[in-house]
């Protein structure tokens, strides 16, 4: 699967905040889970609709909102 086909935006669902296939699940949601301990298998265990290539896929969409250039002022 190509790159951040996963991750979807509808204005329909959420507010269109980035969420996983376009369910209700937001990455925000997958990251929080993270974040509170829970692990890989807890998460696909709670949530059977998530794979763990959509986890994979909520962390690389976070890591790439943290990127960002960085300006050297003269």
């Amino acid at each position: 699967m190509s790159e951040m086909q996963r991750i979807t935006f509808d204005p329909e669902i959420c507010g269109g905040r980035p969420c996983i296939r376009g369910t209700r699940m937001r990455v925000r949601d997958v990251l929080d889970l993270l974040a509170a301990g829970a692990s890989r298998d807890e998460i696909l265990e709670d949530y059977p609709y998530l794979t763990g290539e959509d986890i994979t896929e909520a962390l690389r969409f976070a890591a790439r909102q943290t990127d960002h250039p960085v300006l050297h002022v003269a």
